[in-house]
Formats: C-alpha cells, structure tokens, sequence
C-alpha cells in the first residue's frame, strides 16, 4: 500500500496565526491524498476546480493523470473537498451514507456518489470520525508497518490535534475532540484536513 500527498492544504481562517475566525483570509484548500493498492488508485478529497491545476498536481506528485484515478473518496459534504470531483468521471465516486445523500440531494454533479460503509477494497477501513460533521469519515490503512489515517476535517492541521479542537464551524465541538482523541489511540500517521501529515502522539 502506497500513499502520497498530492496537495497540502490551507484554512481560509487560522487561529493559531492570530486571525479572526469571523471572516476568510484566503481560500480554503483541502488536502488531497492519493492511496494506491492492489487493483486501485484512490483518490481522497479531490481539492482543485480547475481541471488543468487538478491534472498538473497529480502528474507533479504522482506521474499519473486522471484517467489512471480508479476510484475517489469524499470525507464530508463541504464544497473545498469535491471541488475538482468532477475531472474523476471515469472513476467510481464514494462516501460514507450521510455526505453522499447530501451531495446527490444538490445535484451538482451528472453522476451519484455511490455509498460505503465497513471498508473499500478490502484493504481501507471506513472510520466513522463526526464532530466537524455528524456524517464524516476518515480513512484508515496500514503501510510500511504503521497505521495511517487521512482524516479530512476531523483534524483540521497539526495545531488543532495538538489542542483537540474542532474548526469554527464544526457542528459538534465536544464530538470533534473525543474523535481525535480516539485517532491519537489508534493512528501513528495523521493526514490532517488542511495541513501536511505528522506522526501521532502513540508513533
């Protein structure tokens, strides 16, 4: 199982920079992380619009296009975190029940996002991780003898784990902090939603 990190997120808002959380500062950019086993390129939180940036990073980061992406992986329903889904429509499209009723409900997209729950591919646990929303999920595997974790938004950058806190507009703050918590327990390498990856406390 491989895994590479094809863009490293940014909030639209930081705390710990000492910025408001009452406006942006900039857009928000989601981490994107491409996960590859046998039989399969999966492609977590597609971040980029433009189909041009989208395919650049990926030949970039990987040397792969995005018809060789087989199958991608939505973590929530937030908009910086399917932007570039569409560029996908030769892959299979999943997410968890709750975000991906609410993404076909919008009808934004010519296709559904098919629903998963338990695990895909017999290789990646689906992991039920809410707080920031009551629907998201988080991806779990096992590579080079460690336990990863791209846990989309339920761990916004290294200093929100750090302070177990949720973002502004998390839904649940208390769920937010018990549900990286239970990743501190669990994983070695955290894929934060906005932030480049890091060693968990257990590692």
């Amino acid at each position: 199982m491989r895994w590479d990190i094809i863009c490293i997120g940014n909030l639209s808002r930081n705390r710990y920079w000492g910025e408001s959380e009452s406006k942006a500062v900039r857009s928000a950019l989601c981490t994107c992380t491409l996960v590859a086993g046998d039989g399969f390129r999966l492609l977590v939180d597609p971040a980029f619009a433009d189909a041009g940036v989208m395919a650049a990073e990926l030949s970039r980061r990987t040397g792969l296009q995005p018809s060789d992406v087989t199958a991608v992986f939505i973590t929530h329903e937030h908009g910086d975190h399917h932007a570039g889904l569409r560029h996908f429509d030769g892959a299979q499209w999943f997410a968890a029940p709750e975000p991906a009723e609410i993404v076909n409900r919008s009808r934004k997209y010519d296709k559904p996002i098919a629903t998963v729950t338990g695990r895909l591919f017999d290789a990646i646990d689906v992991i039920h991780t809410a707080g920031h929303t009551p629907g998201h999920h988080s991806l779990g595997f096992e590579s080079e003898g460690r336990s990863v974790v791209v846990a989309g938004d339920a761990v916004m950058t290294r200093d929100f784990w750090r302070d177990r806190q949720g973002y502004f507009n998390s839904k649940d703050f208390p769920r937010a902090s018990r549900t990286i918590e239970m990743l501190a327990e669990t994983a070695d390498i955290i894929v934060p939603g906005h932030d480049n990856y890091f060693l968990s406390d257990r590692a």
